[in-house]
């Protein structure tokens, strides 16, 4: 391999890049400030009192779309089914209202449907018409939007832009999620279930366009699945994979800068976190290879042909890049919510509960005004509660459950986290309590907390926030930095914090986009 190509940052979008770019003909090195693969998708265990473990995954808990993961087997000549496995759920969610009311989402759309009016008393039809409007939106705009840059002149001047076009009163670009969905239903429990789809890009459903109503078809019509393996194993798998095509991962090395040279990135200078600041890996600069215990004045290393950074852009500018040209109008939007998750070791299983479960707030809208207009988090918050162990069981002790609560919260702007964490946990303890009839405090043998200040130390996420920019308006998808770089012709970008977004297929395809431009060696 005659070309060599650094990743910065080992999160999903960044693995992805560096297997596309080997099998280019690229020699690939990613380097990763943590001591772990993966970003948010990673793992850890919990000990419990007597050695036995829970096991959790630390961020994404839903899988869609795995064909995305599949090509990049297949891309790389592998098979991806000796490499990968998982099953498709039966059942995609089961929610939980304060009221009593109870309600499961089926993988069959027939069988929701029915469920639907069974207990919400929703004509079923309309909750068939809603699936099939979210597959027209997404068949509409999944070429335009989803596999092409936003910011390249030909995206625009195709037949995929001109269904676009003849098709836009159909994708609800001027009206909001919530409006879209008050006059689909009349029940406002299922105004509240499809309002939720917002969440999965860290939006609003009461300002956020209802566009976003494509959502429900990744997980309804393509289908809601699990790894076998957990979560982990997605990153586990394309890590394997990677590193069978040659890709080097250089973990606890973070990059502190990005060494340009007039139009062209040229290398990049990181510190072994284990040596300390003097520990410099890769540069363009004479001085920076003096790493403890190398020949002094040593050759300067041979520029790098490109440079692919799945760091979050507003700290790719203002950190890596502080000479170049900043992007202000993107990087100063608004940023999406963040999260607050309990990781909870249950000494108990719940027969009730499954995989994906969901415990609603009362006041939904409420919710969000404190979320995006008061910067707080409420004090009754939608749970979303998901527990591994229903289908791998080994990732609890026999008779317990792993518990993963995240609460929608907002990111980090200087808030009192360590108060907000203590009434939080009061709140989800009172609330599931009620629900499940059970002090659910008594049952937490073992306990970890991931808060917005730890997502942004960890994933270096501008504020904490877990899609990059909100997508609270209507101009949104074009308010996220393009995949390439207007000032250096070698420099790209990838990762949720960029187009196409934020989650794992959007991060998948942020790879696919950016290394398309990229040619074979």
């Amino acid at each position: 391999m005659s070309k060599s190509a650094v990743v910065i940052g080992a999160g999903i979008a960044g693995i992805a890049s560096a297997i596309r770019l080997a099998v280019k003909g690229y020699s690939v090195d990613v380097y990763e400030a943590n001591a772990y693969p993966g970003g948010k998708l990673s793992s850890f265990d919990q000990a419990r009192p007597g050695g036995a473990v829970y096991r959790f995954d630390a961020g994404p808990s839903l899988f869609t779309m795995p064909h995305l993961v599949e090509e990049l087997f297949r891309l790389a000549g592998r098979n991806p089914t000796d490499h990968f496995h998982y099953v498709r759920l039966d059942e995609t969610c089961r929610y939980f209202w304060d009221d009593g009311t109870r309600l499961t989402a089926w993988a069959d759309h027939q069988r929701f449907a029915s469920e639907v009016e069974t207990v919400l008393g929703e004509p079923g039809e309309h909750l068939l018409a809603h699936l099939n409007d979210s597959a027209l939106k997404y068949g509409v705009t999944e070429k335009l939007f989803l596999h092409r840059s936003l910011h390249k002149a030909s995206t625009w001047l195709n037949r995929d832009a001109l269904r676009g076009y003849l098709n836009l009163p159909k994708l609800g670009v001027f009206g909001t999620m919530n409006g879209a969905n008050e006059r689909r239903f009349r029940h406002p429990k299922l105004v509240q279930l499809f309002n939720r789809y917002a969440t999965y890009n860290g939006s609003d459903p009461y300002q956020t366009p209802a566009t976003l109503n494509i959502i429900p078809h990744l997980e309804y019509n393509i289908g809601a699945f699990f790894p076998k393996e957990g979560m982990i194993g997605i990153t586990n798998s394309l890590v394997n994979l990677a590193e069978d095509l040659g890709v080097r991962f250089h973990y606890n090395t973070r990059v502190t800068e990005i060494v340009t040279e007039g139009k062209r990135v040229v290398g990049v200078r990181a510190e072994d976190m284990e040596l300390g600041a003097e520990g410099i890996v890769l540069s363009a600069e004479p001085s920076a290879v003096n790493t403890p215990g190398a020949e002094p004045h040593a050759p300067r290393p041979a520029p790098i042909a490109l440079c692919v950074t799945n760091m979050d852009v507003v700290n790719a500018f203002r950190k890596l890049l502080p000479n170049a040209k900043q992007p202000e109008r993107i990087l100063r939007q608004p940023k999406s919510s963040s999260g607050l998750i309990f990781y909870w070791g249950i000494k108990r299983e719940f027969a009730e509960l499954g995989l994906h479960n969901i415990f609603f707030s009362n006041d939904y809208r409420t919710e969000f005004d404190y979320l995006f207009r008061r910067n707080k988090l409420y004090h009754d918050p939608t749970i979303y509660l998901n527990i591994t162990s229903k289908h791998k069981p080994d990732d609890a002790p026999p008779g317990c459950e792993n518990w993963f609560i995240l609460l929608n919260a907002p990111n980090n702007t200087g808030q009192d986290w360590d108060a907000i964490i203590d009434r939080a946990r009061q709140d989800v303890i009172r609330k599931l309590s009620h629900n499940l009839g059970v002090d659910v405090g008594s049952l937490i043998e073992t306990e970890s907390i991931l808060d917005p200040r730890s997502i942004e130390s960890k994933t270096s996420s501008s504020q904490g926030a877990l899609y990059g920019n909100s997508s609270n308006n209507r101009f949104a998808a074009f308010l996220r930095h393009a995949n390439f770089s207007r000032e250096f012709e070698n420099l790209y970008f990838v990762g949720g914090s960029v187009h196409p977004g934020g989650g794992i297929p959007l991060c998948l395809l942020s790879a696919k986009i950016a290394t398309g431009f990229v040619r074979g060696t």
